[in-house]
């Protein structure tokens, strides 16, 4: 056998070229989409049909059902698309990545596009350099066009020919054998390549290149594809594995429906492949089903191939549709629901595992955020109930208090450490300015959990020194509460619409109110001091808890600055 080490290391180094392309060509359609993909994936799904549309659209835009599905999975996990709603768009995503295939068959196989594929790059190369993100990121994707086909070519001319290392048939013909035990092999050789790579287009790729080149028989090759189906689920129940139950509801989901449109294609097996083969003569007069030396005719199987791709996840599509719902029912049983408990500490929306595209990122922290934000606003009723409530009940409105702080810096770091690998790379500039945006934002409320919890100090050391307020003190702090509380919930409000105009009229005129309400009632505690109402560490505990709830409701503007933009 003539083939060698390096020329092994050669084929693997063309294939990595061509994934390389995908990528890159994926990554690049994707950042010139924007948020266009993401309302188009979360708006135009209002029935399964227009799901299955949507699915089919994102995948032939991104030419990447793994970048659709682990979209889909993460748009899921941050809530923006409930797990049935996500079923139509990845059964979409399977038609959409036979595209993929048709490029390949077409343009690598039946044209010779590499010279132009060259002459592409050459054309927007310098575009890369462009300080218009639309334009660099458009050049990015023809870039990755080229590349993919060049990584192609040498793909071609790194796979042994068969003539001179006639081992390779022999070794494969050791398969070949065993009927449907060897569909079922290289059905599993497909699943598992694609896993590795966790890319379905290097193995229609690799596919369609053995076949050329007369490695594989048809019938096996098509086993591979259809593998690949399979191996594809892959990357998505990997990215959903350290998402929430509904993700991984819709991964399952994708891998079941993936699995079960196979028993039936099996069982018909043979008849699809004489009926492909009878098409192919019909139209070309020659069969795909015997291997030959023709490069005419292997080119044809490539085309086959591509039709046999199609026609299964057509198949298999119409097939299992009407079965949605049952399908959903028995990943609901596979994967029931459980109750965590509210206030344990875990990001809800955002995982590390799940980071696709900067804007999809950036969508999942904000919706982390606003969690964030009503977990701090679960202090300000503690407080409220701690200050003026029932005296009994103190202990378990301090361990609330002190827990919520310390998940409050766990929240803190885990967001801004997200945001910070999601601003790493090339991004638009208007992303860049949401994400500083956002660090600003969860900083402020780490501060008002802070000033919270040393309330809670203040608290604490009143109760040792048998500090108590009088009644007019305590009405002035409700006051004090109820208008930070105002100010509060009109910030919730606001963080939902961080994308648009907000106006900052109200936030500011609650803010003043605050103020002005601080320097009202530190006028009244001096006219109680000097009339000796109540003793000066009294005074001292009085003052200390009207100063910090101003200061909250400083840093209650500063989020909302944040949320507009402006400062």
């Amino acid at each position: 056998m003539s083939y060698t080490l390096f020329d092994f290391l050669q084929l693997i180094g063309s294939l990595g070229i061509f994934i390389f392309g995908m990528k890159t060509m994926s990554d690049g359609l994707q950042k010139v989409a924007g948020g266009r993909l993401r309302k188009i994936l979360t708006r135009m799904t209002s029935t399964r049909l227009m799901g299955v549309f949507t699915g089919f659209v994102v995948t032939v835009l991104t030419q990447s059902s793994t970048a659709t599905t682990v979209m889909v999975v993460s748009f899921v996990n941050a809530g923006l698309l409930t797990f049935l709603e996500s079923t139509g768009i990845i059964m979409g995503a399977n038609i959409g990545t036979t595209i993929t295939a048709w490029i390949v068959a077409v343009f690598g196989f039946k044209m010779s596009i590499t010279p132009i594929a060259v002459a592409l790059i050459g054309l927007f190369f310098p575009f890369l350099f462009s300080s218009r993100n639309k334009l660099k990121f458009m050049a990015e994707s023809v870039i990755g066009f080229g590349i993919l086909f060049i990584g192609l070519e040498f793909l071609k001319e790194s796979i042994p020919d068969i003539e001179k290392n006639p081992e390779i048939l022999h070794f494969l013909g050791q398969f070949t054998e065993f009927g449907l035990g060897s569909i079922l092999i290289f059905i599993g050789v497909g699943a598992i390549f694609t896993g590795i790579t966790q890319s379905s287009s290097a193995t229609t790729a690799l596919t369609l290149v053995m076949v050329f080149q007369g490695w594989l028989d048809f019938p096996l090759a098509a086993a591979m594809m259809i593998g690949q189906n399979i191996g594809t689920t892959i990357t998505a129940n990997i990215a959903a594995s350290v998402a929430n139950i509904h993700a991984k509801r819709s991964a399952i989901f994708h891998l079941l429906f993936n699995v079960i449109g196979i028993v039936p294609v099996l069982l018909v097996y043979p008849w699809i492949m004489s009926l492909i083969d009878s098409l192919m003569i019909s139209v070309t007069g020659s069969s795909i089903l015997v291997l030959t030396e023709d490069p005419t005719v292997r080119g044809n199987a490539t085309i086959a191939l591509s039709i046999f791709h199609t026609v299964f996840n057509l198949f298999n599509l119409l097939l299992l549709f009407a079965f949605v719902p049952q399908l959903v029912r028995l990943v609901e049983r596979l994967l029931p629901a459980r109750d965590d408990a509210e206030d344990e500490f875990h990001l809800k929306f955002i995982k590390r595992g799940l980071m696709s595209t900067v804007a999809l990122s950036i969508d999942q922290a904000q919706r982390e955020i606003e969690v964030y934000a009503h977990r701090v606003r679960k202090m300000h009723d503690s407080i409220h109930k701690l200050i003026l409530g029932d005296k009994k009940k103190a202990g378990k409105y301090l361990k609330r208090i002190e827990e919520c702080e310390r998940n409050s810096d766990n929240m803190e770091i885990e967001i801004a450490e997200y945001l910070t690998a999601a601003s790493e790379g090339n991004i638009a500039q208007s992303e860049s300015k949401r994400i500083r945006n956002m660090l600003r934002m969860i900083g402020d409320l780490e501060r008002i959990a802070d000033l919270y919890y040393n309330m809670t100090k203040n608290y604490e050391r009143a109760e040792e020194m048998g500090v108590v307020l009088n009644e007019e003190s305590l009405e002035e702090l409700q006051q004090m509460l109820d208008a930070v509380e105002e100010a509060f919930d009109s910030m919730l409000a606001r963080i939902p619409e961080m994308n648009g105009e907000v106006d900052l009229t109200k936030s500011i005129k609650l803010e003043l109110k605050i103020n002005r309400m601080r320097d009202e009632l530190k006028s009244k505690h001096y006219e109680r001091l000097e009339k000796g109402v109540y003793s000066p560490i009294a005074g001292i505990i009085y003052l200390d808890y009207m100063n910090r709830l101003e200061k909250i409701g400083d840093h209650i503007l500063n989020v909302n600055e944040a949320i507009s933009g402006k400062k």
